[in-house]
């Protein structure tokens, strides 16, 4: 049994439409109409070719309609088609039936050489077929006889009945397997489109959640610590209240500046996302007001550190390490951050080793971050400890190491609130930039914090402020 191009197609777009081996409808009506032509043609020769030969008409005719009606299998079994339409051929009977079964054939998905084959076959049997025909009706008429006119002419009744067929059906069997063939790349194509579709869904999910957790630590590094130190300065301004009402006061307006820009931070902050939520925007939207609020949140730090040192501490820069410009903060605010500390009543050390020089925004950004959050955890949680902050510049990576003694048993605790989040979100800016990050406790009873940045990390790696 052989599969037909029609067949092949239907099972390529799925189950066929119409019954048993159609793959539709309209084809099943357009096979049994062709199958009624071809059973009509093949009676009406048989009961000629019974005139002929002085037989009983019934049986010629009725074997020519069951040969002719053979037709409406012609694509199931196209070779047994062929095969019996060249059985006949010297009956002088399936003219119709040899024709449209030459044609599917060739259009059919059978091997070339064996329809080259077949139709060789039957060439040679009409060709034969037609030269006794004309020999007969040229000895019936008494005419000379002309071989080569015979010869010429049978062989172009043979080809004019076998080539038109076959290569109109090598020609449509063709167009049908290359309309299939693009139509497998279409289909495969938009099931890589869909592939990548989700890939990017899921892409954006998670640039979408890495926003958040940039945000959150954003806020965490800038606003927890800034606010840490407003409740270690409270503390302060109570104790000297009374004492020295001009260190107080100087105190309590260092407090008030705190407050007063981190409020406004938060404001912009939060402001940034609930624009977002309000106005219903798309995930590529979401993604860039994440990326708004960062650069508003650093630029916020800039604004916010400047003010509060300018207003606390005389002589000192950005209370936040940014730049004059607002790029962020970097090593170079380090000596500053450490300055806050001091003011704040802690005991610190700051070391320096090696040759000072620029790295990336990012690496500049992370190495501060991670000394601003070991000092905010100093404050939290080991009150009037000391606190020793080494950074170390080697050829290609900047190490950074916060160790503190045991707290003070003497020393106040300021009761801040710990979330667990702030020795996470170091770890995960120092891992983003291919960095090694360890913490834990020391011997002496106190707790030691230490960072290695390559200094090669990209800007557009990790999640930076």
């Amino acid at each position: 049994m052989t599969t037909t191009g029609a067949n092949a197609e239907a099972g390529a777009r799925g189950a066929p439409d119409g019954p048993w081996w159609w793959a539709r409808r309209r084809s099943m009506v357009f096979d049994v109409v062709l199958a009624l032509v071809s059973a009509l043609e093949c009676a009406a020769e048989g009961a000629a070719f019974a005139g002929d030969h002085g037989m009983p008409m019934a049986l010629p005719t009725l074997v020519g309609l069951l040969v002719g009606a053979t037709l409406i299998f012609r694509r199931r079994w196209p070779v047994a088609v062929v095969l019996l339409g060249i059985a006949i051929t010297p009956a002088e009977l399936g003219f119709l039936l040899g024709i449209v079964g030459l044609y599917t054939l060739a259009a059919s998905d059978v091997p070339r050489r064996l329809t080259v084959i077949l139709a060789g076959v039957s060439v040679l049997g009409t060709f034969a077929v037609t030269l006794a025909k004309f020999h007969q009706n040229v000895a019936d008429d008494g005419t000379p006889q002309d071989l080569w006119a015979m010869l010429f002419f049978s062989a172009l009744v043979a080809l004019g009945l076998t080539a038109p067929p076959v290569l109109t059906g090598l020609y449509v069997g063709a167009r049908r397997r290359l309309v299939e063939s693009l139509r497998e790349r279409a289909d495969g194509l938009e099931r890589e489109l869909s592939l990548l579709a989700e890939r990017a869904e899921e892409r954006a999910v998670w640039a979408r959640n890495e926003e958040r957790t940039r945000i959150a630590r954003e806020m965490h590094d800038v606003v927890a610590h800034r606010v840490s130190l407003m409740v270690v300065h409270a503390a302060a301004l109570q104790a000297v209240a009374l004492k020295d009402p001009e260190k107080a006061s100087r105190n309590a307006g260092l407090v008030g500046d705190m407050g007063r820009q981190a409020l406004t931070e938060l404001r912009e902050m939060l402001g940034v996302l609930r624009t977002s939520s309000e106005e219903s925007l798309p995930e590529a939207a979401s993604a860039l007001d994440s990326r708004r609020l960062a650069e508003v949140a650093a630029a916020a730090s800039a604004r916010v550190s400047a003010g509060v040192g300018a207003a606390g501490r005389a002589g000192a820069g950005p209370v936040d390490g940014g730049s004059p410009s607002g790029d962020g903060p970097c090593l170079d605010g380090l000596e500053d951050l450490v300055g806050q500390s001091r003011a704040a009543g802690m005991v610190v050390e700051l070391s320096v080793e090696g040759e000072e020089r620029a790295y990336g925004a990012r690496v500049e950004s992370t190495a501060y971050r991670v000394v601003q959050e070991a000092l905010t955890n100093v404050h939290k949680h080991a009150p009037g400890a000391k606190a020793v902050v080494r950074v170390a510049h080697r050829g290609g990576e900047v190490a950074l190491q916060v160790e503190n003694g045991p707290s003070d048993g003497g020393a106040a605790a300021p009761g801040l609130p710990s979330g667990g989040n702030g020795l996470v979100g170091m770890r995960e800016r120092v891992s983003a930039l291919g960095g090694v990050f360890v913490s834990g406790a020391t011997d002496a009873g106190g707790f030691r914090v230490s960072a290695v940045i390559p200094a090669g990390a990209a800007d557009g790696v990790g999640a930076g402020a």
